[in-house]
């Protein structure tokens, strides 16, 4: 569980993931020395890690949800080789155990008919697949616990640390205006700030081969560009968040932009989309036990205008969340 400095040291990374620890420190009143300490001691217990993620929408390439149902005693291994892909992320087990939900999000039309055309059908512990292409994020990305830490620092401490008061997140389009081809220094550029999203200018770097003045020009034209976004990553145990569940909705046509932006509203919510098929909205959500779980899905989501069906699927485990492996309910990767 992380003490309420912490807490308050992560709403400041939601705000600007790279911000300096000093500048956090005059506005927290802490010393810089225990920002950086609290800080490392987060990231070495997997609480939380702040990465670098490519957006593919930005690239001119789909999104999409996949479930499958596998044979009984494969679910683990499907899973885990799922989760070494680069080009997938949210891979979780579920429907005890029999099940794997993961999110396909390749940087080139090839990746993706490899995966969900030839490799995923022709898997002999794959019984079933059903996948849906993502039509309209409604929140994702930074948006994470955005509105679950509301009011954990003052208007003023957030406004000194650069917030405008609103969600870095934005209802978008999933697939926008195809930007530049990625270069080879592009690629090294998003694979630093994958493994390290603080990671400094010098280390940047040397990692692309670039001066540190021109590593900083090239990110913030990636992050501009919508191609990469900073995440700050949780472990949801950390906040006493120990119920996650996806759940799917069938919503009229009518009504689904209505429920998919009141869904973002929510703060249990950390991902809601549109999807192709039958059961056309899909989130996934946080909450702190099965008992809140309930009370959220049948109190505030099962009567949103239009839902025509809710299926409850809790998490089994959790062994990937965006670019992060998770082990025994800690993100992996980062030490700070």
């Amino acid at each position: 569980m992380l003490e309420p400095d912490d807490v308050r040291i992560l709403r400041a990374l939601q705000i600007d993931p790279r911000i300096g620890f000093a500048t956090v420190g005059k506005v927290l009143g802490l010393s810089e020395l225990t920002i950086a300490r609290r800080y490392r001691r987060m990231s070495r217990a997997g609480a939380i890690r702040v990465v670098g993620v490519v957006d593919p929408g930005a690239l001119g390439q789909s999104q999409w949800m996949v479930r499958l149902r596998c044979r009984p005693g494969s679910v683990t291994a499907i899973a885990e080789a799922l989760a070494q892909r680069d080009d997938v992320s949210w891979v979780t087990l579920t429907a005890a155990g029999s099940e794997v939900t993961c999110a396909v999000r390749s940087r080139s039309s090839e990746e993706r008919d490899d995966l969900l055309g030839r490799r995923l059908p022709r898997a002999a512990a794959v019984l079933d697949l059903q996948a849906s292409v993502q039509l309209r994020q409604f929140v994702a990305g930074r948006g994470h616990y955005w509105a679950a830490l509301d009011g954990v620092l003052t208007g003023e401490q957030e406004a000194a640390l650069g917030s405008t008061g609103a969600s870095p997140f934005v209802e978008l389009p999933v697939v926008r205006n195809q930007a530049a081809p990625l270069t080879a220094q592009d690629d090294a550029l998003i694979g630093a700030l994958a493994a390290d999203g603080r990671a400094s200018l010098v280390e940047l770097a040397a990692a692309t081969g670039l001066t540190p003045g021109r590593v900083s020009r090239r990110m913030r034209a990636l992050l501009a560009d919508g191609v990469v976004y900073l995440d700050v990553e949780i472990a949801p145990p950390a906040l006493g968040l120990r119920a996650r569940a996806n759940l799917h909705l069938r919503v009229h046509p009518a009504r689904l932009k209505e429920a998919g932006r009141a869904l973002a509203r929510m703060p249990e919510v950390v991902f809601a989309a549109a999807l192709s098929g039958p059961d056309n909205l899909h989130a996934v959500v946080n909450c702190r036990d099965l008992d809140a779980l309930f009370e959220f899905t049948t109190e505030r989501v099962g009567v949103l205008p239009g839902v025509e069906r809710l299926e409850v699927s809790p998490t089994l485990r959790q062994v990937k969340q965006v670019g992060t492996r998770v082990d025994n309910e800690r993100l992996r990767g980062q030490a700070g």
